[in-house]
């Protein structure tokens, strides 16, 4: 049976599912996603609070919360902590298959910390040390506040998940800030091998709008993914040139990982997507 996840990974691309809720855990449907070739997840407040706000998935660890007299924030944390444990755990045989390049699960600090540096360094730290699992990462706003948080962070051994990237501009800033934590933490004597990294461009916003007004039009309905190709496709060969750029001696230092490769199978589901 054909598989498209497994076909896009050996182009060279990860499939990471954007969602979380605890019933995707306890019902193996996320299990399910992984052994066909899902193989990282993303997660943020808002979509905690949806999966709290439309199901019973948390129902007995609130009133426990409750109970204790737990803050909303304290609450938060612990299923949010919780969850994202139990995926990292999950989708660890597939980073240690991809000699850690891949498999990772991401935890977002508060939006509200978007615009203060200093609040998202310590919230990320904080989150990185209770999620404590090799494959995780936080995810971290590219704002103007965000960028020298990315940069004090990698310094320190934080994989980072780089969200809210508009524009090539804002990515070169972002590869500026990881290159040069980086080299901080080499300085420092740390490993910068186990310092893993996404930076995430949001086409999606986009496309949702492009979108409405194709869809507004008949003659229009059949360019979807045009748009969405067209789209992208500007950024690539900029992207591809400037990763080495903020420092040419980079990738001969080993302060940047090579891309990955994805050109086989994880060993847990043959292409069919059934288990081994």
């Amino acid at each position: 049976m054909n598989n498209t996840v497994r076909d896009i990974q050996r182009l060279g691309q990860a499939i990471w599912y954007d969602n979380m809720r605890r019933g995707l855990l306890t019902s193996g449907e996320l299990q399910d996603l992984v052994d066909i070739g899902v193989s990282g997840l993303t997660s943020n407040p808002t979509i905690f609070e949806k999966a709290v706000a439309s199901g019973n998935d948390y129902d007995d660890l609130l009133l426990r919360m409750a109970r204790a007299g737990k803050s909303v924030e304290e609450t938060y944390e612990r299923l949010a902590v919780e969850d994202i444990q139990a995926v990292a755990g999950l989708l660890r045989p597939y980073y240690a298959f991809t000699k850690e390049a891949d498999g990772f699960a991401s935890l977002e600090v508060s939006p509200g910390l978007a615009h203060d540096t200093e609040g998202t360094i310590q919230e990320a730290r904080r989150l990185f040390a209770a999620l404590d699992r090799p494959n995780v990462m936080v995810k971290v706003p590219a704002t103007p506040e965000g960028i020298p948080a990315i940069r004090q962070l990698t310094s320190e051994g934080v994989n980072v998940n780089i969200t809210l990237i508009f524009s090539i501009e804002v990515y070169k800033q972002v590869m500026e800030a990881f290159v040069s934590g980086l080299e901080a933490l080499d300085k420092k004597g740390g490993d910068i091998k186990k310092v893993a990294s996404v930076a995430s461009f949001f086409v999606s916003r986009v496309d949702t709008e492009v979108d409405a007004r194709l869809d507004a039009r008949r003659d229009c309905r059949d360019r979807r993914a045009r748009h969405r190709m067209g789209g992208l496709q500007p950024l690539c060969d900029p992207l591809a040139r400037s990763i080495p750029a903020p420092r040419p001696d980079a990738h001969a230092r080993g302060l940047v990982r090579a891309p990955r490769r994805a050109d086989r199978a994880a060993p847990r589901a043959d292409d069919s997507g059934r288990r081994q």
